[in-house]
């Protein structure tokens, strides 16, 4: 668990679990996420692999940024931190956000990737998906976690999830007061104001790596349509769709995440 200063002076914080011997596997946070949303993974993803966290700017533990950037900000962060721990080349997983910046590393830094695991992710914003996105920045501007967790988490999860779990959601509801302060809010406008005009369609079949596209059938920020065309143009790409979740599938359906990025890392190693 440390820093790396970036070339602005920015501080970003990691943590690496596991054995420094096995494969690297790095993955990037969803927008509303950090390094902490992760816990209950790292016991199984470092069975097999060197696990490396990362927090982007405005999240978590990491500097707050204090006027806008665009999304592509990021790229670097991640170059900075793969030759700070010496890894050349890396396994990495994108989650929503985390993999619109994974796609942007991939097309910048075609030479450093291994494979490429995007889940839940899409390759431009939508009308919808930009039309959510200000709806999440006008609850964020209320400063209240509560209330934030109440207008914007019931798109993330699916129906289903909600119907069979709705207790453990309101007791994060009431936690989410606790954990969001101001400067939590504020970073999270800028995150997600960071990528109005993303669409990156017509560049992503450039992408050669190992590609595995991870969807989920109730899905409605990233629904199957707008995955399949990354499914087309990336050559030799696989789709997989995880069934009855929605955009958090990777907490909804853990077991299926964690055996689909194991086994398609392990499967191109």
């Amino acid at each position: 668990m440390s820093f790396i200063k970036t070339r602005d002076n920015r501080d970003i914080y990691y943590e690496v679990h596991g054995d420094c011997e096995n494969p690297p596997l790095m993955i990037l946070n969803g927008i509303m996420m950090s390094t902490a949303s992760w816990a209950g993974f790292i016991g199984d993803f470092t069975k097999h692999f060197r696990l490396i966290l990362m927090d982007f700017r405005d999240q978590g533990k990491s500097s707050r940024e204090s006027v806008q950037y665009p999304i592509e900000i990021h790229v670097p962060d991640i170059l900075s931190l793969l030759d700070e721990l010496s890894i050349d080349k890396i396994n990495l997983v994108g989650l929503s956000y985390g993999g619109q910046v994974a796609q942007l590393f991939a097309l910048d830094s075609p030479g450093r990737l291994k494979t490429l695991i995007l889940a839940n992710t899409p390759a431009r914003i939508s009308p919808f998906l930009a039309e959510l996105g200000e709806a999440w920045k006008e609850a964020a501007k209320l400063e209240d976690g509560e209330r934030f967790f109440s207008l914007a988490i019931p798109f993330i999860y699916s129906d289903l999830f909600y119907n069979n779990n709705l207790q453990w959601l309101k007791a994060r509801q009431k936690a989410f007061k606790n954990l969001l302060d101001a400067a939590w809010f504020q970073g999270f406008i800028r995150l997600a104001s960071s990528n109005p005009d993303f669409n990156v369609l017509d560049r992503i079949g450039k992408i050669t790596c190992p590609t595995l596209l991870l969807c989920a059938d109730r899905d409605i920020i990233t629904p199957l349509e707008e995955m399949e065309p990354i499914h087309e143009r990336i050559k030799g790409s696989e789709l997989l769709v995880i069934h009855n979740a929605g955009h958090g599938a990777f907490l909804e359906k853990t077991a299926e995440f964690i055996t689909a990025v194991t086994g398609f890392i392990l499967k191109n190693s």
